[in-house]
């Protein structure tokens, strides 16, 4: 449907949902405090994380058949991308090509609050602990 399809005769008589709030406690993960959207579930073709880490914490290698890319708020995350690290620190963008294996851990002494968005409607994802990479 197209916005010109709003005010077309003969157009659906339900108006699409264009808006909507998704409350925090809907996607928390555990009792970390890491948020996961998957925008399949609420109408969005977009998906992310929300990871809000303590010092030493972060997700392990894994893989996504698509790209990723991070933007840290608040703290210091040591990123592990296809071999190669680097850190980043608040305000930092960082990108991942599709199918590189990948991770960040929190290196900093306070959180780290790190937005992992994935442009796809739902989240895939291969550990590598699982398949042992």
């Amino acid at each position: 449907m197209t916005f010109a399809d709003l005010d077309t005769p003969g157009a659906p008589t339900a108006a699409p949902i264009l808006a909507g709030v998704v409350p925090a406690e809907a996607l928390r993960v555990g009792t970390r405090g890491t948020l996961r959207f998957e925008g399949r579930d609420h109408g969005s073709a977009i998906s992310y994380f929300l990871v809000n880490a303590e010092p030493g914490q972060g997700p392990d290698l894994h893989r996504h058949p698509y790209p990723e890319t991070w933007i840290v708020f608040e703290g210091e995350a040591r990123f592990t991308v296809g071999g190669e690290q680097f850190v980043a620190t608040a305000g930092d963008t960082a990108t991942c090509a599709a199918g590189l294996w990948h991770g960040f851990k929190n290196v900093g002494t306070g959180r780290l609050k790190v937005l992992g968005i994935h442009p796809s409607d739902t989240i895939i994802q291969e550990n590598a602990d699982e398949v042992g990479a």
